[in-house]
């Protein structure tokens, strides 16, 4: 009877196994007799799926209960209620279970009974032997060389040799977790396993001595083939190709995928894979299969739909200068009424493909070839009607076809200024050619007669020649050269290019710049021009017999880039351009230019020379082959002993700046000055007078007209006197304007009779004004007019004065003031006395009278009176400045 447990123990408990059979033996005193026991056998049991086949008699029953355990540690692995299948023939009950450790790994004990309702019939027994048994005492590992798909998890189980003591479970290189399932035994799971290698991937046992024991696990994919079609070459068999999607990653006989179309086995041996069946079908089916899994594909098609013809075979040719026949045969007679597409590839210096269609070809003819050129070709075809692929390619056919006459060369010529020169040409390319080169010959003519003729070899590309000794240009003649160019089967037609002696200085070289790869020169186009033209450039170091290079261009051309292998950078080209070159060559324009500017390979030798205090430095000029770009200038160091300091601008920068600087001041600080020294006077009148009877006007020096009064062109200081001179007569009612000494006006309307001396004190002021004093000769010596420039600001002066007549004082007096007016500066003038009119009888009968004084508007600062004298004094020091103010005014 087998024990029943529900987890594992290390040795078997007594007092347990005494309560089972207790248990046991109550079920089996209640169970119907006629349920009887039931003898269990395994009839079969699968190793490599882990599979067990148990079997019993179980009389009328239909439900069983299944245990199945580890035998050595009494430990349950299944235990459940099943349903089993049962032979109505013979009566007997089947069930398979499924295993997840390997069957081999430890024995297994099998109970069953059967059951109705709470009833059960007593356990039946039976035991499986495992590979951990004693007496095989060899290390173990199982399962051996299992096949699982991508990403299972596998178990694993190692029996460990007896009397050694396991260490670990590695796979592929990393330690799992193991599990112990009996004594020996010890069971690890690889789980999400990833596809191996060809070798598969190892699993190894390891024990403390470093005993070892292992397994091989190849993990792939089932079969996954596409492209799935078939075709026919001879028109009656059927050839069905098909591809891989992916690898199985299964590698071996045993494991490889075996490939079938229609039950006929084809075996697998490249990446796309072929299969040839000797009769058209119409309908196929392809069956892969490996351990893992199997797939399948179908194709049908009619034969016209899948013509894809065989390879050319046997190829020939005809080869002329311009073209070339191609031949070759087919391998069925089939293709001879089979209308054909067919492709040709010629392969020279660059791939040429050409097509030809008709039916059964079997020739074609290449045009448009080059003479002697050395071509190789190829062909394939397909099916015209109902395309379905090309064919396969033939074999490679080589020829050459045949020579021809070569191209004229392109010729030029290189003067010197002896009047000797070359005659020079390009090399003809292979195409230009048209065959080997054999030689070039040179004829130099004149109008009359050939001079010279000279054959050089095919890799010389130029003639020197001697133009004084040719000819003499004073009997008009004129010297030609022609090259022919020779090559093994014919001769060019000629080139030519006429030679001149140099009477005229060449033109002046214009700068020209490098950009985009090239130099790119521009010149005027000439509307009736209809030569060609040519660009030609050199190094600029060469001065005679230089390595020349050019390019024609077509008439009309107005310009080109200049673009060279050979150019370098730091060396100056010349370029030159002509009109007509193969006529009458005129030089129309040259350029002078670097693709790239160098920092000069030599430095300059410098000699230092003292002059008393100077110093003089020379230095020789860098020579032009040196210099790798163009000179700007010089700089010049200082060597102080510390540092080298560049003499520069930047010294003469900075006087300029400050003699700018103190200009600026200047300019600013007598503007301020012009501005401060301007000051109004207006005339204040009173508003209920009749402004035609009073004006008070100031006289300027030159109006005066008394030489024993006059002053003359003594300067004008701010500090002196000035007198105004009263007029009885009627004046422009408009307000009276100061006059300055260099104006022109003179009163019209003023009376030199009947005048009045008003003389004021002479102030300081810091606003321009007029200043009067009073003089007691004023009436014997004249009027004596001054003006004082002064700042800004201001006062009121009130002056303390009385009536002075040329006759009788006396007369009525007026103690009405005068209104004050608007001041020009800040302040003004008032009068502080009773003002009494003079008599109109007075001053030798002259009608006209002094009225009332006027206030004159005045911004000036008032001085003491006993100041007055001093301020004279001074006034002589600063009478430059007025003089420089003055004349600047308007």
């Amino acid at each position: 009877m087998p024990r029943l447990s529900t987890g594992p123990i290390s040795k078997a408990n007594p007092a347990l196994l005494w309560l089972v059979c207790v248990v046991l033996g109550f079920s089996a005193l209640n169970t119907p007799a006629q349920a009887g026991k039931r003898e269990t056998s395994v009839t079969n049991s699968d190793l490599a799926r882990q599979q067990l086949l148990i079997s019993w008699f179980g009389g009328t029953a239909t439900t069983f209960d299944l245990i199945i355990l580890r035998t050595e540690f009494n430990e349950t692995v299944y235990y459940a209620r099943v349903s089993a299948t049962v032979n109505r023939a013979s009566g007997e009950y089947r069930f398979i279970w499924t295993s997840d450790v390997p069957l081999e790994c430890t024995s297994l004990s099998v109970g069953v009974r059967s059951r109705d309702g709470q009833k059960t019939s007593e356990w039946s027994q039976n035991q499986i032997q495992g590979r951990d048994f004693p007496t095989n005492s060899r290390f173990q590992m199982y399962p051996q060389d299992r096949i699982v798909p991508v990403g299972a998890n596998t178990t694993f189980c190692c029996i460990v040799e007896e009397g050694k003591v396991f260490k670990s479970i590695n796979y592929s290189g990393t330690e799992i977790k193991a599990t112990r399932l009996s004594r020996r035994s010890y069971a690890a799971t690889a789980v999400s396993q990833t596809a191996s290698g060809t070798t598969g991937s190892n699993v190894i046992c390891l024990s403390t001595d470093n005993k070892l024991s292992g397994a091989v696990v190849f993990v792939g994919y089932p079969p996954l083939p596409s492209n799935f079609s078939c075709e026919t070459h001879d028109l009656v068999s059927a050839v069905c190709q098909w591809s891989k999607e992916r690898d199985t990653h299964l590698v071996g006989r045993k494991r490889e995928t075996v490939f079938s179309i229609m039950g006929r086995s084809c075996a697998e041996k490249s990446p796309e894979q072929k299969c040839t069946l000797r009769q058209w079908d119409g309908n196929w089916t392809l069956v892969a299969v490996n351990p893992l899994g199997r797939h399948s594909l179908t194709d049908s098609a009619d034969i016209s739909h899948r013509v894809s013809p065989v390879a050319p075979v046997n190829l020939t040719s005809i080869a002329h200068a311009w073209n070339a026949t191609l031949y070759w045969e087919w391998t069925y007679s089939s293709y001879s009424s089979l209308a054909l597409v067919c492709q040709v590839e010629i392969t020279s210096h660059g791939n040429k493909t050409e097509l030809f269609s008709g039916g059964g070809l079997r020739s074609v003819v290449l045009s448009d070839l080059q003479p002697d050129e050395h071509y190789r070709v190829r062909i394939r075809c397909g099916s015209q009607r109902n395309f379905w692929k090309w064919g396969n390619w033939s074999q490679v056919l080589s020829f050459t076809t045949r020579a021809y006459v070569p191209n004229p060369p392109d010729v030029w010529m290189w003067m010197n200024r002896d009047n000797t020169g070359m005659v020079v040409w390009k090399p003809l390319t292979r195409q230009q050619s048209r065959g080997r080169m054999k030689s070039y010959t040179v004829t130099f003519w004149n109008l009359e007669e050939k001079l010279h003729t000279q054959v050089v070899p095919a890799d010389t590309y130029s003639v020197p020649f001697n133009l004084s000794q040719m000819v003499s240009f004073s009997d008009g003649n004129k010297v030609e050269a022609k090259v022919v160019a020779n090559n093994v089967d014919r001769s060019s037609e000629p080139s030519k290019v006429p030679l001149r002696l140099i009477d005229v200085e060449p033109l002046v070289f214009s700068r020209v710049v490098y950009g985009d790869g090239g130099f790119r020169l521009n010149w005027e186009h000439n509307a009736s021009a209809t030569c060609s033209y040519l660009v030609e450039w050199y190094d600029a170091l060469c001065m005679r017999d230089c390595a020349v290079d050019w390019i024609p261009l077509a008439a009309g051309s107005t310009n080109v880039s200049i673009e060279s292998e050979n150019f370098q950078p730091g060396v100056r080209y010349n370029f030159s351009l002509y009109s007509c070159p193969s006529d009458a060559p005129e030089l129309i324009q040259r350029w002078q230019g670097y693709t790239q500017e160098l920092v000069p390979s030599s430095s300059c030798h410098l000699s230092v020379s003292q002059q008393k205090s100077d110093v003089i430095l020379t230095w020789n000029e860098i020579p032009l082959a040196d210099r790798r770009g163009y000179l700007r200038g010089y700089n010049v160091y200082m060597n102080n002993g510390f540092q080298l300091t560049l003499l520069s601008d930047d010294l003469i920068l900075e006087i300029l700046a400050s003699l700018g600087m103190v200009t600026l001041l200047l300019v600013i600080a007598t503007v301020v000055c012009f501005k401060k020294r301007k000051c109004m006077v207006h005339i204040v009148e009173r508003p209920e007078r009749d402004p035609s009877k009073d004006a008070l006007v100031i006289i300027p020096e030159e109006d005066e007209d008394d030489e024993d009064q006059a002053v003359g062109d003594e300067p004008v200081d701010t500090d002196e006197p000035q007198s105004l001179r009263y007029y009885n007569d009627a004046v422009d009612e408009r307000p009276i304007r100061p006059r300055f000494p260099d104006s022109s006006f003179s009163s019209a309307s003023s009376v030199d009779s009947a005048n009045t001396d008003v003389t004021y004190t002479g102030i300081q002021t810091s606003c321009s004004s007029l200043v009067f004093q009073l003089d007691p000769q004023s009436s014997a010596e004249g009027h004596q007019h001054h003006s004082n420039s002064c700042g800004g600001g201001g006062g009121v002066y009130w002056p303390q004065m009385h009536p002075t007549a040329l006759g009788d004082t006396s007369g009525p007096a007026s103690s009405e003031p005068l209104l004050d007016s608007q001041a020009a500066c800040s302040g003004g003038y008032k009068p502080q006395n009773s003002w009494h009119l003079d008599s109109p009888t007075q001053a030798g009968g002259n009608n006209n009278s002094l009225g009332s004084p006027v206030s004159i508007a005045s911004t000036q600062f008032l001085l003491p009176e006993e100041e007055e004298h001093e301020g004279e004094k001074r006034a002589s020091a600063t009478t430059w400045f007025s003089n420089l103010l003055s004349s600047s005014r308007p």
